[in-house]
């Protein structure tokens, strides 16, 4: 999952990225982060159980803030949290008919986020969500295996195809993702499939 997280910086830019799952209690827990910033950011908020992250988990929507040193909506933040972490995104990871946990970025200066942001956030969250899905059907640990080489295999497909799209069309790394996501939707394919068909390659299998 580590593995996952980071093509979120890398491919789109941000300074960091994490992983956040609630527990039987319903409580955001850490899971992963890609540095030590972004981990201030997701142990403050599942200690004081206030934040983006956690606002975006509990009403199901993507939650930003220009910056959250200063968002009056959570001050006891900023006390908890590394000086790099500024603006910040949160958006949902659903399994089933609700959310299970957040996908966050963070910028380590003042952004004003747009829609195309949060947009391919939760489009990257949603192959996040494919992936779990995928991983709670295996039911041995051989298997379970198999879902996680199929979930890096998944990752390198698409991340690949990605790239070639944003070179073709001139695309940024969110607007390609958020539209190879989209096609894959509208025609009820998998993205890997998808991306796989852009590159001229065999998807990996389910």
């Amino acid at each position: 999952m580590e593995r996952i997280v980071r093509v979120v910086d890398r491919l789109f830019g941000y300074a960091g990225a994490g992983l956040m799952f609630a527990d039987e209690g319903k409580t955001l827990r850490y899971l992963v982060t890609t540095d030590e910033a972004g981990r201030s950011l997701e142990h403050a908020q599942a200690a004081l159980g206030r934040g983006p992250c956690v606002s975006a988990y509990f009403h199901n929507t993507a939650v930003t803030t220009r910056d959250v040193q200063r968002d009056q909506r959570w001050p006891e933040l900023a006390p908890l949290l590394d000086s790099r972490v500024r603006a910040v995104a949160g958006v949902p990871v659903r399994l089933g008919d609700g959310p299970v946990g957040t996908l966050n970025v963070y910028q380590a200066e003042p952004h004003d986020w747009e829609e195309s942001d949060t947009q391919a956030l939760l489009a990257y969250a949603h192959v996040i969500e494919e992936v779990l899905a995928a991983a709670v059907k295996a039911e041995e640990k051989s298997a379970l295996a198999d879902q996680l080489q199929y979930a890096l295999d998944y990752r390198i497909v698409i991340e690949r195809a990605i790239g070639y799209l944003m070179g073709k069309h001139d695309l940024t790394a969110a607007q390609a993702f958020t539209g190879l996501r989209k096609r894959a939707r509208d025609s009820r394919r998998r993205v890997a499939d998808l991306a796989a068909e852009i590159l001229g390659e065999q998807a990996p299998p389910a």
